[in-house]
């Protein structure tokens, strides 16, 4: 019935193999990809004709959970697998990547590709199987692909890379490196270090490509299995009435309006002239005539195509940027911390005309951030959330949820930060980073790492040391190229290359590449890198000229106690039906996590309610000790003395003969019950506490 054809590889120490023809047969290409236990359906689909009136490639990229896969159910009330989770949305992001640069120039079919986790093993993460699984299902397919492209994973531990890392080795490995890339050339990097260098990273990418290599010659041979013959296409050319006019007409002053200095001031240069002659390419060739929708479209393409073109080749072959900026400059820097008051910590960096307002707020366990997917769940303690509203840009727009890019670029600035936190032991705050985009015109999410960090170091987080981010951008006709230090968003828009490295002095902390072409060189990537740790360093230096020390905890921060204390004392701290652990909530307002290692954290608005809080915990933890001195509380008189209760739950006897240095007759005529002072503990013998306050008085008379 089916005619399911399979071929396998052993990559990475496992076995990859890859499946069609049972499963998805109406997909214009359907490949399982299994790896361990894991596996994906990956499949792609396209519109029969091609859009027309479009100026983009309009490609969607889904990766779906499915919690059955891992024996799990949904949360939330309907039990059904609903809006994808950030790790899901972030997964969708790292296939698209390497994906959408092989299509040839002007395909704008619709192009939907579908990863879908069937069988999750816990040990083989479908992420980088997600890269391999929609190149080898475009592969087969009939859809024109300049692939195939595939992507691994890279950890490294005790110096060695290891290839395709479980997520219990990644937890202990000093490298989480995603690489992708084609036979010739890497076009994708996402990566979080712990402040590797320059070098190592460049070994790690290489060592990525090595086995890239294998599993695209692997792919070919199981197109030449099942590939099905593409159909043919071919880009349009550039109707002869628009070239012809605006290359008469309009390159002379693009090449002027292109060099306006300033981003809004050369968009309106730009947008301007683009309207002057519009207008008289209307009235030389349509005069009072309805002018057709393709020309109007026409016009506008060709329009922006020669201003990139421009702009490209005045950097590449004139070393001439746009705002006048060397190739290795970076633009003007300024930051300060203290910018707003209340909030826990705050910081203002801007570079050129981008700028990121960036909070840092302190909190308890409750604050901890809940992560539910395939994996077990968990709790996260840092975290950083991205905002770009459109006033950054000076547009309007609508607002809410984030997208997939704010979703993107907060965990690209989370992750560089996390490797320069202190530890649970060293700082038991949650901490959440809130990035505010207030402008931008280039790498916002580099802006979000360097006030980031300021922020957190202002908010009396003790970090390592600072992090500083930078983006470098590529030009690239033929075998000529240039890299770029600090691109802005038109470098960013008309160029080839998105690469972002950040780090601290040391070393790297996360790295990002993204790139339109086909991919880079070793070359290219060695000089990126270089250049990139030349402005990091920059960066770094007005950082720590800003704030180069942990704050004190601002007096808005809730305060923080942490102790351990035996596990048998954990039931006698929290006490019959919580009454115990209950009472002290209730009496000092404070914010108590318990956990089952004997582990008290305690969270209090001020030091005296935590000091406070520290004395009533310890009053049913600590054992009672022979020459400590307590405040005790008459809870009980009989003819031979007073107990009194000196902790919560302890109860001692002060016998008449020690009540006063004279003689007490009757024990009523000195005492009442609920009369405190203090008393010194003088036998524990037996488990019963003799108390006594003449041995205070005693020591009182002699000073």
């Amino acid at each position: 019935m089916f005619n399911e054809v399979s071929l396998s590889l052993e990559i990475g120490g496992r076995q990859l193999t890859l499946k069609t023809g049972k499963i998805a047969r109406q997909s214009n290409g359907a490949v399982m990809v299994q790896y361990g236990d894991t596996i994906l359906l990956s499949t792609v689909n396209r519109s029969k004709n091609a859009r027309e009136g479009i100026d983009f490639f309009p490609l969607t990229v889904d990766y779906v959970e499915k919690y059955y896969a891992a024996g799990k159910f949904p949360g939330g009330f309907n039990k059904r697998e609903a809006r994808p989770s950030t790790n899901a949305t972030l997964i969708a992001r790292l296939i698209d990547r390497p994906i959408r640069p092989m299509f040839p120039e002007g395909f704008h079919y619709d192009v939907h590709i579908v990863n879908t986790t069937l069988s999750y093993d816990g040990v083989c993460t479908p992420d980088f199987m997600g890269i391999v699984g929609s190149s080898i299902a475009l592969t087969v397919s009939d859809i024109p692909f300049m692939g195939p492209v595939a992507g691994v994973v890279v950890g490294m531990i005790d110096g060695e890379f290891i290839l395709n890392p479980t997520p219990e080795q990644l937890k202990v490995s000093e490298l989480d490196l995603s690489v992708a890339g084609s036979m010739d050339a890497i076009n994708m990097v996402e990566a979080g270090a712990k402040e590797i260098d320059e070098e190592t990273m460049l070994k790690a990418i290489m060592f990525a490509h090595d086995n890239i290599k294998k599993l695209c010659q692997f792919q070919m041979e199981f197109q030449a299995l099942v590939g099905k013959e593409k159909i043919e296409f071919q880009a349009p050319e550039v109707m002869p009435i628009v070239k012809n006019f605006i290359d008469q007409n309009g390159a002379t002053k693009l090449k002027e309006a292109v060099l306006t200095t300033g981003k809004k001031a050369r968009e309106e240069a730009v947008d301007k002239l683009e309207e002057v002659l519009f207008e008289e390419f209307v009235n030389v060739n349509f005069g009072e005539e309805e002018i057709p929708a393709d020309v109007i479209a026409e016009f506008a393409k060709y329009y922006h195509d020669l201003m990139k073109e421009q702009v490209r080749d005045a950097i590449l072959y004139n070393k001439h940027r746009v705002d006048g900026r060397a190739t290795t400059e970076i633009r003007d820097l300024a930051a300060e911390v203290n910018v707003l008051p209340i909030v826990h910590g705050s910081a203002l960096f801007t570079r050129g005309e981008t700028q990121a307002l960036v909070v840092a707020t302190l909190g308890t366990k409750e604050d901890e951030q809940l992560i539910d997917g395939l994996d077990e769940e968990y709790f996260k303690k840092f975290y950083l959330h991205y905002n770009f509203p459109p006033y950054s840009v000076g547009e309007t727009g609508r607002m809410g949820a984030p997208g997939r890019r704010e979703l993107g670029h907060g965990s690209l600035a989370e992750r560089a930060l996390s490797y320069v936190m202190p530890s649970v032991e060293d700082f038991p705050y949650t901490v959440r980073l809130v990035s505010e985009i207030t402008e931008s015109n280039g790498s916002s999410s580099q802006a979000s790492i360097c006030g980031g960090s300021l922020a957190l170091m202002h908010a009396g987080v003790p970090i390592k040391e600072h992090v500083a981010g930078i983006a470098m951008g590529l030009i690239k006709k033929n075998d000529d190229y240039v890299v770029l230090t600090d691109i802005m968003g038109l470098e960013d828009h008309l160029g080839d290359m998105d690469f972002k490295v950040a780090g601290t002095k040391v070393g790297i902390t996360a790295l990002q590449m993204d790139m339109k072409i086909a991919g880079i060189s070793e070359d290219i990537m060695r000089i990126a890198l270089k250049q990139a740790l030349d402005a990091r360093l920059q960066i770094l230096d007005l950082m720590n000229n800003t704030i180069s020390n942990t704050n004190e905890l601002a007096p808005t921060v809730p305060r923080i106690h942490q102790m351990v204390i035996p596990k048998d004392k954990i039931a006698v701290l929290i006490g019959p039906g919580g009454k115990n652990i209950k009472g002290i909530i209730e009496t000092t307002g404070a914010t108590i996590d318990i956990e089952d290692d004997g582990r008290v954290s305690i969270f209090c608005k001020g030091i005296e309610i935590l000091e406070e809080t520290i004395k009533l915990v310890n009053g049913y933890v600590k054992d009672v000790e022979v020459g400590e001195v307590y405040l005790g509380r008459v809870v009980n008189i009989a003819k031979f003395g007073a107990f009194m209760e000196i902790l919560p739950g302890k109860e001692g006897l002060l016998h008449v003969s020690e009540i006063s240095l004279e003689r007490v007759a009757n024990v009523e005529d000195v005492l009442k019950v609920g009369d405190t002072f203090e008393v010194k503990v003088i036998s524990t013998e037996n488990g019963k506490i003799s108390l006594s306050r003449k041995k205070l008085l005693q020591e009182m008379t002699a000073e």
